[in-house]
């Protein structure tokens, strides 16, 4: 183990339905937590991982991005293959590699997109019911993508964030929303270059509502210039939601 320091990054991909999110805390087990357990043991030197996205309790991620420090010699495009060999079934690792040193996650302007997925339908979907949410209501999909156009932009997002949360700014950026029809689900596509806490499933929620006819597409507008969380739609369960692309 007694070699220079290495940055690694890997890129992970997990079925986050047992996890209490991403980030390490004290009421439930983590996907960072187990990252980092398993690559100390993996490794015999103590590791901590930074991860490039903070999903919530019950999110799924097809692409998370995670970078920590090493001094073992094992090839870092290793890393994922003996890794994987200690992870429980519903994390894996798709990829390892050597970056920079100086490679810093913090500093990087990731891009990212995640989907919102609705079983739509008489009756739920047993095999879709750990990654979808299900409603039987009647949606108008067409009118839900109407309301989507006013999100897109830059603007304050202050009410499609949970009251509380901790952030200097709650403006961000969307650079693109979809809302599809695919069968008998629903899908929607959120990219943006960072979003509030719960705020794509706060988005996912408020779009339900005019899919249902209980608002107008163009009170989106109203909501986001309110600033007020009370103005939007519920939370959607975090079972329907995946970060599906992350590009840094």
């Amino acid at each position: 183990m007694d070699g220079e320091m290495k940055k690694v990054l890997l890129r992970v991909a997990y079925d986050g339905t047992a996890y209490h999110g991403w980030q390490k805390q004290q009421n439930g087990i983590t996907v960072q937590e187990v990252l980092e357990e398993k690559l100390t043991e993996l490794l015999q030197e103590e590791i901590r991982v930074m991860g490039a996205s903070r999903t919530d309790a019950g999110v799924h991620a097809l692409c998370n991005v995670a970078v920590f420090d090493m001094q073992a010699r094992i090839p870092a495009q290793k890393i994922s293959y003996a890794l994987n060999q200690r992870l429980p079934e519903d994390i894996r690792v798709v990829e390892s590699c050597e970056v920079f040193p100086d490679f810093d996650l913090r500093k990087c302007h990731a891009h990212k997109t995640y989907e919102y997925r609705i079983v739509n339908a008489a009756f739920p979907n047993p095999v879709k019911r750990l990654y979808t949410h299900f409603t039987y209501f009647k949606c108008d999909v067409d009118q839900m993508k109407r309301a989507a156009q006013y999100l897109i932009g830059e603007h304050d997002f202050r009410a499609f964030c949970t009251v509380g949360a901790q952030v200097e700014s709650t403006v961000r950026t969307v650079t693109d929303i979809q809302v599809t029809r695919e069968g008998e689900e629903i899908v929607l596509s959120v990219s943006g270059n960072g979003f509030l806490y719960n705020m794509v499933r706060i988005i996912a929620g408020t779009l339900l509502e005019v899919g249902y006819g209980r608002m107008k597409p163009e009170s989106v507008e109203e909501i986001l210039k309110s600033c007020d969380r009370r103005n939007a739609g519920p939370t959607a369960p975090a079972r329907g939601l995946c970060l599906v692309r992350l590009d840094i």
